[in-house]
């Protein structure tokens, strides 16, 4: 059989398997053509004393040559490569190097030479896990996969021994799931798409025209609610042109048709545009800069009862929300406090892929995944759990998780310190501004924030100056904040209206409600805006002017001073009683006097409790406009059905009467909150006093 064409740069596939899993191993490599184009390199999950005659077995059932690795191990197509025993493997461009085992730890060779794998080799890399016990390789395919490359798994069922490729499945880091004999046909039809639609000069998908990735994005948009338009296009390029490859689909067009119809894959594809990768304490030198200046610092800044707040924004799989919350318990230890003591730490840790966040919101990690961990911190910081790692429940108290889209969604407020790494090199320079102006406004006077090595606030801007270059700490501007809801200027409509044959028919028939909904919104719900605890407006909808008009002189979002005079009375009270019920207030006939008109308006803030943090839902209406409508129905009505009822004095006295007892209760409270307040004081001064005595 003649040899194929392949390139240089071809693929190479790890497959690990523990010591039971010599059947598979067999199996596997008796199903591989002679001209794959690929090189194989097995690796086995052995105990350092196990002898391994691994090589001698395989010679006898495989076509390909089988030779077992020393170090400096040059690859070539077509080959396969056993690792000896007592040995890690690492990967260089196409060489093989070993490293030596440490006595007395715990080693993950499979997840070791996979993430070598995929980080030196990015697409070319492909992950197989074969029968073994344990959840050696579960790490080594989640990095595999997030670098563009393609995992499998063998089917747990036919596995001899399934503890390790039912791990890897359960945590949805495999991307074929078979019989080990049916794996090497798939992958060798995969990797024929992959390759078929890849320019090899530039290594961009060349097939994925810019009409054809607006389709895909759109449909992408409708299922997630995630426009991902402003994200760099070769990364976006890349994930959508490996479910292409996965599909073994060779063109845009009939990848489009498969994705309008199948949420599954609508998912598969969201998911694998979402950027992943992580580890424990991520580049060393910016986690010891934060415990040795930056904790200590704000630690000095707080009494015994304020509270550190911290942002972890696409904070993936947990990893980097744990390595700041042990280095803040760390500060506090060494600041001589202990982390039982002082200030109360709060840190918020979002992401938009609601799997990942479950994964985080868990705490549990493997072995692999603490490799970065010391064993001190390992020993303090975390719990022994059925093979894996569990964060200890002090910590895990002290973060909460949520799935948020800091881009649309708005933000945390009053955080002393923001961390947002590795996000940034994914988007264009648009949504890397708005990111910026979202972090400013949440961010406390003189608060931090954090980025990825690779990353920087390019230019000079109203927000950020450098705090440590080095390290990527930016401390903030001072200056008023701003959160603008993003109305991000979409470069394509929600679903594609051209072609009618191009339209995504399934939300056409199933999403009338959401219709609806928008319509509503839209052209028949009352004006209306949210603010959040400070009572700054985040989000604003409909024609607010009439109740809310920018004053003259500096800018602000603050309700109170943007809300029309006599409005902004009523509304503090208004807000101060659903802060304290947690229930909604409705007033009416608010009267209001402008420069062209005079109106009453009613308004009911309703309390947005199920959240992270509470935000207030505040309507208005102008209640005349209703009642002039209803009083000339009522003068057209009233010569054929005479309409009884009070004089207009008489409702005028009563409606005012109605009013003046409100604004007395309305005082009465405020008196009371004052005297309180006082009480306080005085209790705090009296306390003082004894102190100092």
């Amino acid at each position: 059989m003649a040899k194929a064409n392949y390139s240089k740069e071809f693929p190479l596939v790890g497959v690990g398997a523990s010591a039971g899993g010599v059947d598979s191993f067999k199996k596997f490599l008796g199903a591989i053509p002679d001209n794959s184009g690929m090189a194989y390199i097995l690796v086995q999950h052995l105990s350092p004393s196990h002898d391994s005659i691994l090589p001698e077995i395989l010679r006898r059932t495989s076509r390909l040559p089988v030779q077992e690795i020393s170090d400096d191990c040059h690859l070539e197509a077509d080959h396969v490569y056993v690792i000896p025993e007592n040995k890690l493997l690492e990967v260089t461009d196409h060489s093989l190097n070993l490293v030596p085992r440490e006595e007395g730890q715990h080693h993950m060779p499979i997840d070791k030479f996979f993430g070598s794998l995929a980080r030196r080799h990015g697409k070319l890399a492909v992950g197989v896990v074969l029968s073994g016990t344990a959840n050696d390789g579960t790490a080594g395919l989640r990095e595999i996969k997030e670098h563009g490359g393609i995992t499998f798994a063998e089917d747990p069922e036919s596995a001899a021994w399934p503890g390790m490729p039912r791990s890897a499945v359960e945590a949805g880091v495999v991307d074929f799931i078979l019989a080990s004999e049916d794996i090497p046909p798939k992958l060798v039809k995969v990797r024929a798409n992959f390759e078929g639609g890849t320019d090899h000069e530039d290594g961009e998908e060349r097939h994925i025209d810019g009409e054809g990735l607006q389709k895909i994005l759109s449909v992408v948009r409708q299922k997630s609610g995630v426009d991902f338009n402003y994200y760099k296009k070769p990364t976006i390029s890349r994930r959508i042109g490996r479910r292409m490859a996965i599909n073994q689909m060779a063109h845009h067009v009939d990848y489009h048709e498969l994705l309008k119809d199948d949420p599954k894959e609508q998912e598969l594809l969201f998911q694998d545009m979402l950027i992943k990768v992580t580890s424990f304490f991520r580049d060393p030198e910016i986690f010891a800069k934060l415990e040795e200046e930056i904790f200590p610092k704000l630690l000095k800044e707080r009494s015994g009862e304020d509270t550190i707040r911290i942002w972890v924004a696409g904070c993936a799989t947990g990893e980097e929300v744990f390595s700041l919350a042990m280095c803040l318990f760390d500060a506090l230890e060494a600041s001589g406090i202990g982390r039982y003591k002082g200030p109360k730490i709060q840190i918020f840790a979002s992401d938009i892929s609601e799997p990942v966040i479950k994964k985080a919101r868990s705490g549990i990690y493997s072995q692999s995944e603490l490799e970065t961990v010391s064993e001190e911190r390992r020993n303090r910081y975390f719990n022994r759990t059925d093979g894996n790692f569990r964060v200890i429940k002090s910590i895990r108290d002290s973060v909460v998780f949520t799935v948020h889209n800091f881009l649309m969604d708005p933000p945390f407020r009053s955080v002393d310190l923001i961390s947002c790494r590795n996000v940034f090199i994914y988007l264009e320079p648009f949504l890397q501004k708005k990111a910026l102006s979202t972090f400013h406004y949440a961010l406390k006077e003189n608060g931090f924030l954090l980025m990825g090595k690779s990353e920087s606030v390019a230019k000079p801007t109203d927000y950020f100056v450098p705090y440590s270059k080095n390290e990527k700490i930016y401390s903030r501007k001072a200056g008023e904040g701003r959160f603008e809801p993003a109305q991000t200027a979409t470069k394509q409509p929600l679903l594609d209206l051209g072609d009618k044959k191009e339209k995504i028919s399934p939300p056409a028939k199933t999403d009338f409600r959401k219709s609806a909904d928008r319509k509503l919104v839209t052209e028949y719900t009352p004006a209306s805006l949210i603010v959040d605890a400070h009572y700054e407006i985040v989000h604003i909808n409909g024609h607010i002017e009439p109740f809310v008009t920018p004053q003259s002189g500096r800018p602000t979002h603050e309700l109170l001073k943007t809300a029309r005079k006599e409005l902004a009375f009523e509304l503090r009270n208004a807000l101060r009683k659903v802060k304290e019920s947690e229930k909604k207030v409705r007033k009416e006939g608010v009267p209001v006097k402008t420069e062209w008109e005079e109106f009453s308006v009613d308004f009911e803030i309703v309390p947005l409790i199920d959240i992270v943090e509470p935000h207030y839902l505040i309507l208005f209406w102008k209640s005349s406009e209703d009642r002039s409508f209803y009083e000339e129905v009522r003068k057209m009505l009233e010569p054929v059905f005479p309409v009884k009822g009070k004089s207009e004095v008489r409702q005028r006295n009563e409606a005012l009467e109605k009013e003046l007892e409100q604004l007395r209760e309305d005082m009465r409270g405020i008196s009371e909150e004052q005297e309180a307040h006082n009480e306080e004081l005085q209790s705090g001064l009296a306390t003082k006093k004894r102190t100092f005595s």
